[in-house]
C-alpha cells in the first residue's frame, strides 16, 4: 500500500499526464444513430433509441484512427466501466473512441437489432469521418462480455454497405478493420454459452440454427478482421473457452491475431478497476496498445 503522501503524490502525476495528452480534450456528444427512428423500434422512449456518444481526443494528439465500443452487460444493461472508461483510455492513445448505446433484451428486442445498431454505428464513424479528421480505413470495434459477442458478430456478420441507398451512411462499409475483445461471450451453444445473454439476445426457447448463426467461432472466415483477444483463467461468469475457440477459428482460417490468457483477475474487471484508476491498470492494456500501434493505430 501507499502512504497518503505517496498515492496523493502519484494521482497527481497520473492527472498531470492526462492533461499533457489531451484526455479531457473534448466533452462528449451523444446523438441518434437513426433521427428517424431505428428500424424495428417499438417505441419512442430511451430504451428504443440507440445512440453513439464522441469521444475525441486532442488534436496534436490525435493518430487518425476510431474504435466503436460496445459495452458488457449480458444484453440486458450496458456497464459504463466498459463504455466511457474504454474511450477515455482510448483517447490517451491518441485514438477517438465512440461508445455505442445499443438495443437490449430488456427494453423487448432480440437479434439482429442489437447487429443493425453495431453495424450502423461502424458505418456512421466512416461516414463522417472527414468531420472528425479520421482515417475511414482505420476504424475498430472493441466489446466485453456480451458486448464482446456483440463485436464478435459483427466481425463474422459484415457488409459491403448498399452503394444504392439514399442514406449516404448505408453506403459505407460495416466491416471494422480490427476488434478487440475483452473476455468475450462467443458462443451460443451449450457447453460454453453464457445463458443470460443467449436469453436476452435470442429469446427463451431459440432455434438450433439460430443459435449457431450467433455463434461467433463458427462464423469466421477468411475475410474476417484481425483481433486482439484477451481472457483470465479466473473468470467464473463467462468461460475461457469462448475466447479459445474464438482464437482456434482465426487461425484455422488465417486471420490473423494476438490472444492473452491472464491468470489473475474477475469477470468484468475493464480495465482494471470499476472506477477510473490509471495506477491500476490491468496488463492487458499494455499489450493492447503495443497490438494497436503495430497496426497503425497509435502514432
Amino acid at each position: 500500500m501507499y502512504a497518503p503522501v505517496q498515492m496523493k503524490r502519484s494521482l497527481f502525476l497520473v492527472a498531470l499526464l492526462g492533461f499533457a495528452l489531451g484526455v479531457k480534450a473534448q466533452s462528449p456528444d451523444s446523438f441518434p444513430l437513426w433521427p428517424e427512428g431505428a428500424p424495428g423500434a417499438l417505441g419512442k422512449e430511451d430504451k428504443d433509441i440507440p445512440t453513439l456518444t464522441v469521444f475525441l481526443p486532442a488534436a496534436d494528439h490525435a493518430s487518425g484512427a476510431a474504435i466503436v465500443i460496445f459495452p458488457g452487460g449480458g444484453y440486458g444493461g450496458l456497464a459504463d466501466h466498459e463504455g466511457s472508461q474504454y474511450a477515455r483510455w482510448l483517447n490517451e492513445l491518441g485514438i477517438a473512441g465512440f461508445v455505442l448505446k445499443y438495443r437490449l433484451g430488456t427494453g423487448g428486442y432480440r437479434h439482429p437489432a442489437m447487429l443493425q445498431d453495431a453495424a450502423r454505428a461502424v458505418r456512421t464513424v466512416r461516414a463522417r469521418a472527414g468531420e472528425w479528421k479520421l482515417d475511414p480505413k482505420r476504424v475498430g470495434i472493441m466489446g466485453s462480455s456480451a458486448g464482446g459477442h456483440l463485436a464478435s458478430t459483427l466481425l463474422t456478420h459484415f457488409d459491403a454497405g448498399n452503394a444504392d441507398a439514399a442514406d449516404p451512411i448505408e453506403r459505407q462499409s460495416s466491416r471494422p478493420d480490427l476488434g478487440i475483445l475483452c473476455y468475450p461471450v462467443i458462443s451460443m451453444t451449450s457447453p460454453f454459452t453464457h445463458q443470460g445473454s443467449k436469453r436476452n439476445l435470442l429469446g427463451p426457447d431459440p432455434s438450433p440454427e439460430l443459435a449457431r448463426k450467433l455463434s461467433s467461432e463458427l462464423q469466421v472466415t477468411k475475410d474476417t478482421p484481425p483481433c486482439f483477444i484477451w481472457h483470465t483463467w479466473e473468470d467464473k461468469g463467462v468461460p475461457i473457452e469462448n475466447s479459445l475457440s474464438f482464437a482456434e477459428a482465426l487461425q484455422k482460417n488465417g486471420v490473423r491475431f494476438d490472444l492473452h490468457i491472464y491468470e489473475r483477475g474477475p469477470h468484468g474487471i475493464g480495465l482494471g478497476s470499476r472506477e477510473w484508476r490509471p495506477e491500476q491498470r490491468h496488463p492487458w492494456t499494455r499489450d493492447c496498445e503495443f497490438w494497436l500501434m503495430e497496426r497503425g493505430f497509435v502514432n
